[in-house]
């Protein structure tokens, strides 16, 4: 029977007891993973709540100027408008 290697992640010379010890312990592994995971996803979730809810009140504040600007200026405003779509779609295509 051939020697097997001493760097061979899975060592089945020592029995079934080895591997079931084995199994667990990524078992363990793969468990601590998805629970760290999940509570990353979650503090993303909340700060990017937090983010919307700054970015709709940001959006209140302003649109008073905006409504104003329309009436005295709409082709200033609409120009302005444009100008900050074609910067804001420079920037997410980054």
């Amino acid at each position: 029977m051939a020697q097997q290697r001493s760097d061979y992640p899975l060592d089945y010379s020592k029995g079934p007891a080895a591997k079931d010890q084995q199994a667990e312990s990524t078992m363990d592994r793969v468990k601590d993973a998805a629970a760290e995971t999940q509570e990353y996803a979650g503090k993303i979730v909340d700060q990017a709540r937090e983010y919307g809810n700054k970015a709709q009140e940001a959006a209140r504040n302003f649109k008073p100027y905006v409504e104003k600007s329309m009436k005295e200026q709409p082709k200033a405003t609409l120009a302005l408008a444009s100008v900050v779509g074609f910067v804001l779609g420079a920037l997410w295509k980054k």
